[in-house]
């Protein structure tokens, strides 16, 4: 046995796996006694950006010379189809007189409605009468439950006052009062909820997902639990751990990454299992004694799931050079997950291997010839007739037989739906993501229908002009064909010159046009203040402008992360293979499987399911989980092949390697791409995309990359495969000094491939 595998052995021995196992449960049951869950400490309303962005500093400067309220505001739409009744409006005025006597739970202010005479009242009205927008602020960094429990009063008060359930009414055609909650507040609110019951729901159709495949798989109901509890126990120690992070400030987490992470660890882990599961199956139908053969077992795929996981790790913490903070919360979580995973299924896993022994497989018990034989015996049976693999299957002999036509088909289908990746159009509306019967969605779209789409989120326009009194900001701006609307100035409290303008837009400000617009609003009130710094005493405010910020820093984030990333699995692969040809097109069949999966994906999303656009992160998310997923199954093939070319020709390396690794790397896939295709049951447009472009790219590396390309490509570069290693000098038919008749066992000694 490997000196470097060791410390795995010794978790299958008697003593070992007893003690691995209490090492476990000991370690996930004090962290969950000791530290909070993870969940607990989910902040939907984290920052997403520094302090150094534009909107950011904006916003700070709004809010210290304008006097903006501070704090999370929550627009209560009141409704009527045909217009607002004046016993609607006295029921509207008793609410808002009710929540200024009593204020609700985390209520910094509301606007006095009551209060407005008459006129005042009516001219908050929309144009047709049916529409009312009542502004409430809560308090500045209140938690969302607290504001929860604030909007759950509002609608109790608002029913005893106003004699109706309005906010349970319908908002279409219905002649009754009708009332939502929108704005940051209200979306918070319906976003944790909805991630919320998501995560319940992703975790158990996950769970039951998993199972249903392993017992398909093995046919075993032992072994389809053993995976899981290796899983469970590794989800046991991460949350906490988690949990313990975010509670001290150190990482910051959402309930979309928790949600996200739950399906990694179920898929990933899941696949790490199977790795080393199918290879001890293997070698206890050439092995009689259950420990040599699981110690061969783990000594064998031990390296490729070590190396398999460290790309993993690595390729998600490079998510923490992100400028966007959803993206960088992913970091952490993910990276944590699949190293405490990869730990699992090195230690845990084979603890619980050597505890049930052969009975891991019951009833289906993998036996050596002579014992099946004997057991036939005892039972008065015939003995069963002897089976072996008879050479390699039917992909192993057509990819080392027919090189050019499977990579020039696959490069050509891949290729093509690559090709559908360039049409694939981008929105930055968080909101658009949630379903259309979410109540903060619904009050959104009543503000859009019945008030002009630019008064949805005016863009607020700041300038600091010198003593030549006022600019013409208003004219230059009113003069852009983007803008339907420009207020009159708002001086500043206490910063001379500084001078604010709400400009409606004339087109939707969370579409792509209206962040198109922003650089023009921006150099038309800075040609109107005049001076060379002019770049330097204008600012703007407002929803569109946070999203113009997030769409620059995604932008950002994908030109820095996926170079990194790519430069990063690049050098594991150099290191873990030595061989910079099989480096290069390894990394570059799981680019074009990447861009194939966004192909594939839009044309099911766009032309199936009449989306018109994808949420502008998905592709970075979709490209690191691809890039490093994908590359698990190559590394586990080519470590494969690579092992065999050491005692047998290339082309037998490579059919025995393709059929070998074929069964358990297909049932990995499916069980990975199954659990992110559960994402896409989801209510939330954002995990629905991801969920189905990344369960679509783990399919294509399944069925087109791994078993066709991957090993046409390396039959026809032949030994140049292999350089600059001393393999790639040695000819495809011969086999390498000292290799012929190793036999399996010596497959057994490294759990990296032979520098070669």
């Amino acid at each position: 046995m490997a000196r470097s595998g060791s410390w795995m052995a010794w978790t299958t021995t008697r003593r070992g796996r007893w003690m691995t196992l209490a090492a476990w449960v000991a370690a996930a049951a004090l962290l969950m006694l000791l530290l909070p869950g993870v969940r607990s400490q989910a902040d939907d309303n984290a920052p997403n950006f520094s302090d150094d962005k534009p909107s950011v500093q904006a916003e700070r400067l709004l809010a210290e010379q304008f006097r903006t309220e501070e704090g999370t505001p929550a627009l209560v739409v009141w409704h009527r189809e045909g217009g607002l009744s004046p016993d609607d409006l006295k029921a509207v005025a008793a609410v808002s007189a009710d929540v200024a006597a009593s204020p609700l739970p985390g209520q910094r202010s509301a606007l006095p409605l009551h209060e407005l005479p008459p006129p005042a009242l009516a001219a908050q009205l929309s144009e047709d009468g049916s529409t009312l927008v009542w502004p409430v602020v809560f308090q500045p960094g209140a938690p969302t439950d607290e504001i929860k429990q604030g909007l759950e009063q509002l609608k109790e008060r608002t029913e005893q006052l106003a004699g109706t359930p309005a906010f349970e009414a319908d908002t279409a055609g219905g002649a009754e009062l009708s009332a939502r909650v929108t704005g940051p507040a209200g979306i918070s609110v319906d976003a944790t909820e909805l991630f919320g019951s998501a995560d319940v729901s992703l975790m158990i159709a996950t769970v039951v997902l998993v199972l249903v495949f392993l017992l398909a798989i093995y046919r075993s109901p032992v072994l389809a639990l053993i995976p899981l509890v290796a899983v469970g126990f590794a989800y046991a120690v991460t949350d906490p751990l988690l949990g313990y992070m975010a509670s001290q400030g150190w990482i910051d987490v959402d309930s979309q990454a928790v949600a996200i992470m739950t399906v990694l660890l179920f898929g990933a882990g899941t696949d790490y299992c199977l790795f080393l599961v199918s290879r001890y199956r293997e070698l206890l139908a050439e092995e009689r004694s259950p420990a040599a053969a699981l110690r061969a077992a783990l000594t064998s795929s031990g390296g490729a799931i070590a190396m398999s996981g460290l790309t993993v790790v690595i390729a998600l913490l490079t998510l923490l050079l992100a400028q966007y903070g959803v993206v960088k919360r992913f970091a952490v979580p993910f990276s944590l997950s699949i190293l405490v995973m990869a730990l699992s299924s090195l230690t845990l896993l084979p603890a619980l291997l050597s505890i049930f022994g052969r009975g891991s497989f019951w009833p289906f018990v993998p036996r050596t010839p002579e014992m099946a034989e004997e057991r036939a015996r005892r039972k008065g049976k015939p003995a069963p007739k002897r089976t072996g693999r008879n050479g390699p299957g039917f992909t192993g002999r057509l990819v080392v037989r027919r090189p050019w036509t499977v990579a020039l088909v696959s490069i050509a289908l891949l290729g093509a739906l690559a090709s559908l990746s360039t049409q694939v159009k981008f929105t930055f509306d968080i909101l658009s993501s949630f379903p259309e019967e979410m109540e903060s969605r619904q009050g959104f779209a009543l503000i859009g229908d019945n008030f002009t789409e630019g008064a949805l989120a005016p863009v607020t326009v700041m300038a600091q002009a010198g003593d030549e009194g006022m600019p013409p900001v208003a004219d230059k701006l009113q003069a852009l064909g983007t803008v339907a609307k420009v207020s009159e100035p708002t001086e500043a409290s206490s910063q001379p010159g500084l001078r604010a303008w709400k400009v409606e837009l004339a087109v939707n400000p969370y579409s792509q046009e209206a962040m198109d617009a922003l650089p023009g609003i921006r150099q038309a009130a800075e040609q109107a203040i005049g001076g060379a710094d002019a770049s330097d005493r204008v600012w703007l405010a407002g929803q569109t402008a946070v999203q113009y910020d997030t769409r620059e820093a995604e932008a950002v984030d994908q030109r820095v992360i996926i170079p990194v990333v790519v430069a990063l699995i690049a050098a594991l692969l150099l290191i873990y293979l030595r061989s910079v040809t099989a480096m290069v097109y390894l990394i570059g069949t799981v680019i074009l499987s990447y861009f194939a999966a966004l192909g594939l994906g839009w044309l099911v999303l766009h032309e199936l399911m009449g989306v018109d656009a994808i949420q502008g992160s998905i592709p970075l998310y979709a490209f690191v989980f691809l890039v490093a997923l994908g590359e698990d199954y190559n590394i586990f093939m080519v470590s494969s092949i690579w092992k065999k070319r050491r005692r047998m020709p290339l082309k037998q390396a490579i059919a025995e390697g393709v059929s070998e690794t074929g069964p358990v790397i297909t049932s990995a896939g499916l069980i990975l791409a199954g659990t992110f295709a559960v994402l896409a049951t989801l209510p939330i447009q954002v995990l629905l995309q991801f969920g189905l472009i990344t369960a679509l790219g783990v399919l294509l590396d399944t069925f087109i990359v791994r078993p066709y390309l991957v090993p046409a490509l390396t039959a026809l570069l032949g030994r140049r495969a292999f350089w600059p290693g001393e393999l790639s000098r040695v000819p495809e038919e011969e086999v390498p000094a000292g290799g012929a008749g190793a036999g399996v066992a010596s497959a057994g000694r490294s759990a990296a491939p032979e520098r070669g």
